[in-house]
């Protein structure tokens, strides 16, 4: 029953009339199925990037499509949380770049960055991505499609990233944490990923306050997960992984096909793992 409902709710989008096609749609129509797997439609590969190559970060993991039949792709960068490596947010990397995205995954200058500082690190990642790889990939990505994703202290940097970038696409806090708690000068799209148990950044005083301090005129989304801890982001985790899917098609690529599993969005109290969810829903 749960899971017909589920259904539903992601396919309410599907009844409305079809959007102009965005010229950055990369892959086929999305669908509950195809937006939970574990690989997306595009074979990847990835090369290590030593942490002697990367100015203003640590070694690093670039992971992208190995195709460039549909053009270019948009490009995120993510960061670790506090004390914590680029090994606990990998499995992220694989699975953003299968659904058509370049991804590069990083270890942080000290394990003891502040979210300041991871936040110019995601922004140091992105114009090494931009900038300074090789040809292979930056042939790939399209410089004005940019976001940055980060875990805790990393999830606090992003919110950085988009204060001191506002030309950002897109951005991704998982369980975030900063000292920091209202943040009137985003400007760019972000989606806060709370855990309900989450005793290290509770999100009564992290993840909500975040959400709330951002503007109305923001495009912004507020999902928590069930019974989860502050440590969800670090193994693979189906929520995590359509949620920001859906968030970074819709405003990374403004592919329209994936507002449908954004806006209404998951209802608490018939999807098992959703707490909560808030959404502006603005275009």
């Amino acid at each position: 029953m749960i899971a017909t409902t589920v259904a539903m709710i992601l396919s309410l989008g599907a009844q409305a009339p079809a959007a102009a096609e965005s010229p950055y749609e990369r892959g086929p129509d999305p669908t509950r199925s195809s937006i939970e797997a574990s690989r997306g439609p595009f074979a990847v590969t990835s090369t290590s990037v030593s942490s002697w190559s990367t100015p203003g970060f640590g070694s690093a993991t670039i992971t992208y499509p190995t195709s460039t039949s549909e053009g270019t792709y948009g490009a995120v960068a993510i960061s670790p949380g506090f004390t914590a490596s680029e090994s606990t947010i990998a499995w992220l990397g694989p699975r953003l770049a299968s659904q058509g995205f370049v991804v590069i995954t990083f270890n942080t200058q000290s394990r003891y960055d502040q979210p300041a500082a991871r936040g110019d690190q995601l922004l140091a990642a992105l114009d090494y991505l931009t900038r300074s790889s090789s040809a292979t990939i930056r042939s790939r990505i399209d410089p004005n499609r940019l976001a940055v994703i980060g875990h805790s202290m990393g999830g606090g940097g992003t919110l950085e990233a988009a204060k001191d970038r506002p030309s950002l696409q897109a951005t991704i806090g998982l369980t975030p944490w900063n000292s920091d708690k209202t943040w009137p000068e985003i400007r760019t799209p972000s989606l806060v990923i709370g855990a309900e148990n989450d005793s290290v950044a509770p999100v009564g005083s992290h993840s909500i306050p975040f959400y709330q301090s951002i503007p109305s005129s923001t495009s912004k989304a507020y999902l928590e997960l069930n019974d989860a801890s502050h440590f969800a982001p670090n193994s693979s985790n189906t929520t995590i992984a359509w949620s920001t899917i859906s968030w970074l098609k819709l405003y990374v690529d403004d592919d329209e096909r994936y507002r449908q599993f954004l806006c209404p969005g998951p209802q608490p109290s018939s999807f098992g793992e959703v707490s909560d969810y808030r959404n502006t829903c603005l275009s």
